[in-house]
Order: C-alpha cells, then sequence, then structure tokens
C-alpha cells in the first residue's frame, strides 16, 4: 500500500485533551479527512475530532445493534460471538460501508477512520478494504491481531471509566486473529466472495474498487519494495526495513504509544510484522501513534479513557466499537 495514504485510530475525540506534542504530530500527518464510525450519542458523549480543523469529517454510524462487550456471558465461545456481532454490522451497516468506501477512494489527501477504540467496527471496515485490495488473508488477520497488543491498555481504559463495576467478560479487550477468520469466511460462505459482497448486498460500484486499488496499491515495479528473499512484495505492500530504534511500533489500531495524546501509525497491509499500520479499530478505547495495522498507516489518540469500542457500549452501557 502507499506509504501514510489511510490510517486507521480509536477516537480521535482524544485530541481536545492532548498536548502540544501529539496535536503537532497529527498534524504533520496531513490528514484531510476523517471518517468516524461511532454512533452520534458517542460523539456526544465524548466528543470529534475538534470543528475548528480544517478536515472534511464524515459520521457514518455503521453498527446498528450496539451491545456490551464488558457484559458477555463468559461461558460462550468469545471469538465466535464477536465474529457474528461483526457479520452484523456487514449486514446492517451497508449503506454506511459503501460511503465509507466511497470516501476512501475519492478523499484527495490522507485519511483516517476510526471509531471508538479502533478494533471492532474499524477492524470490520480495514478487512473488508484490505480483501478488496486484495491482501492475503494471512497478512489481514495479523494486522487485526496487532491489537493485541492493546489489550492491557484497553482494559485499564475500561476499569477508569467504570468505577466501582466489575469486568464480567474475561476477553475484553482481545483481537485475536480467528475473529477476522471466521468474520471473512462467514461473508464469503454467503455472498462468494468479499468482491461479491461489497459490489452486490453493499451496492459499491465496481469503478470504486478499481479507484480504491489506484489510489492505495503502489505497483510493485514502481515501489522498489522486495521480500528478504529478492522477490518482489506482492501488492508493494512489504515495508522497507527500519533501525529497531527508529520504526513505527506495529501495534493493534486505536492505542497510543505515549501515556497522553493520539498517536498515528501506518498500516501494515503488506503482513510484515511490526510494521507500522493505517488501520485502527473499534471496542478498544485508547488512541495512540504506536498502534496500526496497516502499511498504509494508522492513528490514534491516547488519552481518553471512556469505555472502550470492546463492548459496543450502549447509549444505557458502554460504547460501542
Amino acid at each position: 500500500m502507499r506509504w501514510g495514504t489511510l490510517y486507521r485510530s480509536d477516537s480521535l475525540g482524544k485530541l481536545a485533551d492532548a498536548g502540544p506534542a501529539d496535536l503537532e504530530r497529527f498534524r504533520e500527518l496531513g490528514v484531510t479527512t476523517v471518517i468516524d464510525l461511532r454512533h452520534p450519542w458517542e460523539i456526544a458523549a465524548k466528543g470529534r475530532l475538534p470543528e475548528t480543523w480544517d478536515v472534511a469529517w464524515h459520521n457514518l454510524s455503521v453498527e446498528h445493534r450496539p451491545y456490551d462487550q464488558a457484559e458477555i456471558d463468559p461461558d460462550l465461545d468469545p471469538w465466535r460471538y464477536l465474529a457474528d456481532r461483526f457479520a452484523e454490522v456487514a449486514e446492517d451497516g451497508a449503506v454506511e460501508l459503501r460511503t465509507a468506501l466511497e470516501v476512501i477512494a475519492a478523499a484527495d489527501g490522507p485519511l483516517v477512520f476510526h471509531c471508538a477504540s479502533g478494533k471492532d467496527r474499524t477492524g470490520l471496515l480495514a478487512a473488508v478494504l484490505l480483501a478488496l485490495l486484495e491482501v492475503p488473508d494471512e497478512e489481514i488477520l495479523a494486522d487485526f491481531a496487532l491489537t493485541e497488543r492493546a489489550t492491557e491498555r484497553l482494559i485499564a481504559d475500561w476499569r477508569a471509566s467504570h468505577p466501582g463495576r466489575a469486568l464480567r467478560w474475561p476477553g475484553y479487550g482481545r483481537a485475536p486473529a480467528e475473529i477476522i477468520r471466521l468474520f471473512l469466511a462467514g461473508l464469503r460462505a454467503r455472498y462468494g466472495s468479499v468482491h461479491a459482497y461489497a459490489t452486490g448486498h453493499v451496492g459499491l460500484d465496481p469503478a470504486v474498487v478499481t479507484a480504491l486499488r489506484t489510489r492505495l496499491v503502489e505497483p510493485p515495479a514502481a515501489s522498489g519494495l522486495r521480500h528478504p528473499d529478492g522477490d518482489t512484495a506482492p501488492y508493494g505492500l512489504v515495508e522497507p526495513s527500519l533501525p529497531d530504534d527508529s520504526a513505527p511500533a506495529a501495534l493493534p489500531v486505536g492505542t497510543a504509544a505515549g501515556p497522553t495524546g493520539p498517536a498515528a501509525c501506518p498500516l501494515p497491509v503488506d503482513g510484515a510484522e511490526g510494521s507500522p499500520a493505517d488501520l485502527s479499530d473499534d471496542h478498544d478505547s485508547s488512541p495512540d501513534p504506536s498502534y496500526s495495522s496497516y502499511s498504509s498507516s494508522s492513528y490514534s489518540p491516547s488519552s481518553d479513557t471512556s469505555s472502550s469500542d470492546e463492548g459496543h457500549g450502549s447509549p444505557y452501557g458502554d460504547e460501542p466499537c
């Protein structure tokens, strides 16, 4: 993927309380468009990207059936349960997902899409987008699983936002690859392929898929990036090696690298572990520049301690992913 064109993050509302260094870091990304996948009531409660910033902002609430991850029955198969919730969003949020993909294809500069935690809702959009770009499944799954590095922070954020409340579900904040594997398998079983799902149920014009590939995929010959074994990297997604002390942390979408403020990381779309990622998603609630999963770029503010997306909280409970 073209570096620095696409980021995934947790709530950018955290930028309202970010320090000067974090704000400058975000501005340096040159973001021109933001897609906020949260419910309007989440935005009202937790804020959004400052309206004074010269950025095109789109609120596309993809989740139509909120649920509270903190209260998931511990006896249920957790990954099957979450994959089924992803499937619901894929079915219910077709209009919003189509608009999001159209906005990404038409954006004239770097774009960030986010939910509350940068894990679930954001992870779903990231997975569908990467599949449309023909990124191998193993890389899509590995990208999503990077969010596991943010689990402890997500739990800490949830506890800070819910003093005195017990966290019932032991899987809170987790993001194992199995969730996306089950989700993509279900999508293909029902529609035949992710492309068929997008151009059929979602109603995406095939021309938009072409536009997405043109905008986001770096041709191998042009990228000059190669696998360690010397073969040209598929889709030009492999990022050049960086010294350990300078390589951006390939952390889960929507987590933060620092104690406060937003963070941004490119998405490792090429599947190379440890490469920065551009996508960050829901049900998590700590934004940070070091959490990402795509080779484009991911961004996440890291100060908000509001309910993490991890439970797609309802208006009367936790925040949705």
